[in-house]
């Protein structure tokens, strides 16, 4: 087993890996061509990360080193490994990412949130479901099943968050230019979180963005097109 591990979280099927920011730290671990080791880890199993001094997921261990947070985790992949292909093409182009990491934190995901959280709660170990809506249902002020009883109208609202990187990508194949950087990694994890948890289609069919889904769908031999899905055939 290598020594480079990362904890992400699980639902009741070990295979079933939904986390956002588990997906930005794993593809960032494929780009920068690093093998390593995944391990499942779910919302009440703080003793399994309490080495790292905290009780979120991702964490990543590599070497002797231990790194929580996924904006953290990629800023020490890129700082120790710095001859693998680059997670940001230099010191300006991180300073821009920093904007897409706290524009998808607080707008992206917090309208997927809306969407997802009563999809989620069934695919979760039964050890968390407690645990799950409380904590979501008091971060919502309502219950599970009501957070997204107005789904159409949300869904809309979401998409309308999302015209920043369309407008993007309308010059460009990727965030990062002609090809994919971190600043891609961080959406295409939100949308892999969607397209793990749930059948809703958060993208319309006509949507420009799906193409460049598609390319990060492909993207390291069909990685994350091979994730498990609850809901796939």
């Amino acid at each position: 087993m290598t020594s480079r591990l990362l904890y992400e979280l699980a639902g009741e099927d070990a295979s079933l890996r939904f986390s956002p920011y588990c997906w930005r730290s794993r593809m960032a671990l494929l780009h920068k061509g690093l093998e390593f080791t995944t391990l499942p880890w779910r919302f009440t199993e703080k003793e399994a990360i309490a080495f790292s001094g905290q009780g979120q997921v991702p964490v990543l261990v590599d070497g002797e080193t231990v790194v929580f947070d996924s904006w953290a985790i990629a800023e020490h992949l890129e700082r120790a490994h710095p001859d693998a292909p680059s997670l940001f093409g230099g010191a300006a182009g991180q300073a821009v990412t920093r904007f897409v990491n706290e524009f998808t934190d607080t707008v992206v995901n917090a309208g997927l949130s809306r969407l997802l959280v009563s999809d989620i709660y069934p695919l979760l170990h039964e050890k968390d479901r407690a645990y799950f809506r409380a904590s979501r249902e008091r971060r919502f002020g309502k219950p599970l099943e009501e957070v997204t009883a107005n789904r159409d109208a949300d869904l809309a609202r979401f998409r309308q968050s999302l015209d920043p990187f369309r407008r993007t990508l309308a010059h460009q194949p990727f965030l990062g230019g002609s090809a994919p950087l971190y600043a891609d990694y961080i959406l295409f994890g939100s949308l892999q979180w969607a397209r793990c948890v749930s059948a809703l289609e958060v993208l319309a069919n006509d949507d420009a963005l799906l193409a460049w889904r598609e390319r990060l769908l492909d993207a390291f031999d069909g990685h994350a097109r091979r994730a498990t899905r609850h809901h796939a055939p």
